[in-house]
């Protein structure tokens, strides 16, 4: 799963509601733990750098990109439904962010 979320004028939230939303994600998370699907995840930094071509460099937090990608967990899931379904109750869809759920591609896929 990959949360992505359209840019604020702010990139980093205050404190107070970071600590409100991580008390939301830990909730949700800990959901899809208990029925032992998580399998890893983390949440990106703010800061970055986008090498585009022609060795165009960028720093972030990405003004020009309509979305930034905030973070990402992998899921044990049966099928891409599954996993699908762990993603209601997200808390980035309260900020008007969405849940991108891809498959882990393997050698065998």
């Amino acid at each position: 799963m990959l949360f992505r979320n359209a840019p604020t004028g702010d990139a980093r939230p205050s404190p107070e509601v970071m600590q409100e939303f991580a008390k939301k994600w830990d909730v949700w998370l800990a959901t899809i733990t208990a029925k032992g699907k998580f399998v890893s995840g983390s949440r990106l930094g703010f800061e970055g750098r986008i090498l585009k071509p022609g060795n165009v460099i960028t720093d972030g937090p990405y003004a020009e990109v309509k979305e930034i990608l905030g973070g990402f967990i992998s899921v044990k899931a049966n099928s891409l439904d599954d996993a699908f379904e762990m993603s209601y109750g997200c808390p980035i869809l309260l900020l008007g962010g969405y849940v991108e759920v891809r498959p882990v591609m393997t050698n065998n896929s």
